[in-house]
């Protein structure tokens, strides 16, 4: 009987080694490059990782890793705040991050690390439209309110940081409703002259290959987006180490950094994996040159 104990306990600890982290992203650019990364990273430590990347959007990959069908993800501290968690706007950022960080202990999730850049929601319009109409603030949109055309992704219409709230916020008397379409649809709507008006990402490569421009945030309405892992307490339970290849993310990207690496993917439309393996061996490379060599 005993020997049947211990094998099972050998075959259950066995199975947790060799079980998959689940890793999973919403359905932008970049947030599939983050998930790449975090999986990748994942895999370079000897974990084996299911990749659920492209899933939709805040509230599904919430949902997700809160039912343990997912594992990690990486998130943005305004979204976390506001979206999720259903809490006031604020813009201070040390206290956006206390008030997420022991919100989602609560819930058997670990907030961060802060991979190191701030994605804050833009406003942005073509470049054409911007010098057409003097528009330099979101504060200027109150000029063209009567005949700009915004169009958004679902989420952002319903959201509390989103379009009520901005409007609101800014005493924008637009017009037009919003047109709402996927996420990944807004550029090309708004290229093409469809909409006027879109909510993109501060850190979006084709903000300038597009020849747009994102309008000031000159009333501070959006609380700070920076962009952290989230992922399940337990996670070192399915492979150890986890959490510390997670942790070895922190403060690795800034602003300009994530910029090149949406544009690397849709400006340059290459694969995402391969971004991603170049610029962790690039990074690697980059660690190694900054170790003193021994003299002799």
């Amino acid at each position: 009987m005993r020997k049947l104990v211990i094998a099972l306990l050998l075959f259950a600890a066995c199975s947790r080694e060799r079980a998959s982290i689940v890793v999973g992203s919403k359905n932008f650019t970049e947030s599939v490059i983050l998930g790449e990364l975090v999986a990748q990273k994942l895999e370079a430590s000897g974990c084996r990782v299911e990749r659920h990347l492209n899933m939709g959007g805040s509230l599904v990959c919430d949902s997700a890793i809160a039912s343990g069908a997912l594992d990690a993800y990486v998130e943005y501290s305004g979204t976390a705040l506001t979206a999720i968690l259903k809490k006031p706007t604020a813009t201070d950022r040390a206290a956006v991050d206390r008030i997420v960080s022991a919100e989602y202990a609560k819930r058997g999730l670990h907030w961060g690390p802060a991979l190191g850049f701030n994605n804050t929601f833009a406003m942005i319009v073509r470049k054409s439209y911007a010098q057409q109409h003097g528009l330099k603030t979101i504060s200027d949109l109150q000029r063209v309110a009567a005949e700009v055309r915004p169009g958004f992704g679902y989420e952002f219409v319903e959201r509390p940081d989103g379009w009520k709230g901005l409007i609101a916020h800014y005493k924008l008397a637009t017009k037009v409703p919003p047109a709402t379409m996927d996420l990944g649809l807004t550029y090309k709507a708004l290229a093409s002259e469809t909409v006027d008006l879109i909510a993109g990402n501060s850190t979006d490569g084709l903000i300038e290959s597009l020849g747009l421009v994102a309008l000031e945030d000159d009333r501070r309405y959006f609380p700070p987006y920076d962009a952290a892992v989230v992922y399940r307490n337990d996670v070192d339970r399915k492979c150890a180490g986890a959490s510390k290849a997670m942790q070895s993310l922190a403060a690795t990207i800034d602003d300009a950094s994530m910029r090149r690496l949406n544009f690397e993917v849709d400006g340059k439309k290459r694969d995402v994996a391969e971004v991603v393996r170049e610029w962790l061996s690039h990074q690697s490379f980059s660690r190694r040159e900054k170790v003193p060599r021994s003299g002799g």
